[in-house]
């Protein structure tokens, strides 16, 4: 693995920090402002169109997704630039094209899609004209066991019906969200991992309801299209909507979650590097019995432990992100789960230290440190538990050594 830069990666990188200084941190505080001032609390501020436009111009777009859909760059050119966005985690991935859930999603109809549901929706995804969303997780199950699922979805006729509940599904909440890909069963019968499809759902098909908007620890996560809860009562669908076959719901979803969990990585670096950054001249600004609050030998120790481990994290997802391009997905499984396990679990931890380092301001709207740890928080949970990927890692360890 070669740790320099190659061409392409290092000019896109030039780029990108140059539309970051220039268009988007100025953007932060407009974003507030606007959002403050609209009625909508789950519709993106207008300053976020005006991003994409200037992005797109400047031909940084899509970078997420390989092959003919996308940029063509691979996870390990992706890497550094997906880190970058993540110092503004609710503005820079948005203003790409590169933002969850609608990464995972063009993904999904990238590599499962037919022609009709390309044309019909991954083009207008592609483009930036639409948001969508992917309703997996349940109000009534254990959902970090995707077995448990229990949205039915059954054949009758030349269509599919849908009956369910689900929740905490992102995106839903932005009015622009115009497709949804909803995961049920079609077989409960059937085995354990050919149980479940996957399903195509237009947001204005009757019979789907969009019960109301979750909260994540007290915001309303607008930026990101919100958070919502959905009854499925009686939701008829074509045949044809269906990705995919019949049974292969639970393949596609664990298609969807690897690059979608090293992406969120990604970006967690760049949100650790943010908040080290903001510690460091918070603390060597101010003054506390007697000399810069910098100089105090447990703030030292706060940076000097941040610095290590952001460099660790850092190091371990250019692994897997260079690994899922020479052996694929499936051969960078156990580093794809080490990632989601450290890389949330840390980041916050270092957030949290900026956080103390600023005192009171720290968990006010003055500074973005109040979001990021939020946000931080939230992916300990988002694509499977940590306890899951935990058993799931132990287990493979332990069946090493077992004859």
């Amino acid at each position: 693995m070669d740790f320099g830069y190659d061409a392409r990666t290092q000019e896109l990188r030039e780029q990108l920090t140059a539309f970051m200084d220039e268009f988007v941190y100025p953007a932060e505080a407009v974003f507030e402002q606007q959002l403050s001032e609209q009625d909508d609390p789950w519709s993106p501020p207008p300053v976020l169109e005006d991003l994409k436009k200037e992005a797109r111009k400047r031909g940084l777009w899509n970078f997420f997704l390989p092959g003919e859909h996308g940029a063509g760059l691979t996870n390990l050119q992706y890497a550094p630039l997906a880190e970058i966005t993540g110092r503004s985690p609710h503005l820079a991935p948005a203003a790409l094209n590169c933002a969850a859930p609608d990464t995972g999603n063009m993904e999904v109809l990238a590599m499962f899609g037919n022609e009709q549901q390309r044309k019909q929706w991954l083009e207008p995804l592609l483009d930036g004209e639409i948001r969508s969303a992917f309703a997996m997780t349940e109000p009534d199950v254990a959902s970090s066991d995707a077995r448990n699922i229990a949205t039915r979805i059954e054949r009758d006729g030349s269509d599919y019906v849908i009956n369910g509940s689900k929740w905490f599904i992102s995106g839903a909440m932005n009015p622009r969200c115009q497709i949804f890909i909803v995961m049920g069963k079609t077989d409960p019968s059937g085995e354990p991992h050919r149980q479940q499809s996957m399903i195509l759902v237009p947001r204005d098909t009757p019979g789907m309801d969009i019960k109301r908007g979750m909260h994540v620890f007290g915001y309303t996560d607008g930026d990101h299209g919100g958070h919502a809860e959905i009854e499925f009562t009686d939701v008829r669908v074509p045949a044809e909507n269906l990705i995919g076959e019949e049974g292969g719901g639970f393949a596609v979803a664990q298609a969807r979650l690897g690059p979608g969990r090293i992406h969120h990585c990604m970006r967690l670096i760049g949100m650790a590097e943010r908040a080290i950054e903001l510690m460091c001249k918070r603390t060597v600004s101010r003054t506390a019995f007697g000399k810069p609050i910098a100089q105090q030998g447990v703030v030292q120790d706060w940076i000097a432990e941040s610095r290590v481990r952001v460099e660790q994290l850092r190091l371990l997802v250019l692994k897997t992100a260079w690994l899922m391009d020479t052996v694929g997905n499936q051969g960078a499984h156990t580093e794809i789960q080490a990632i989601k396990i450290a890389t949330p679990l840390s980041v916050e931890w270092i957030i949290d230290k900026a956080i103390q380092a600023h005192g009171a301001g720290g968990v006010s709207q003055d500074t973005p440190l109040a979001g990021l740890w939020a946000h931080a928080r939230t992916l300990r949970l988002a694509d499977g538990p940590d306890e899951v990927h935990k058993r799931s890692m132990a287990r493979r360890e332990l069946a090493k050594h077992l004859s």
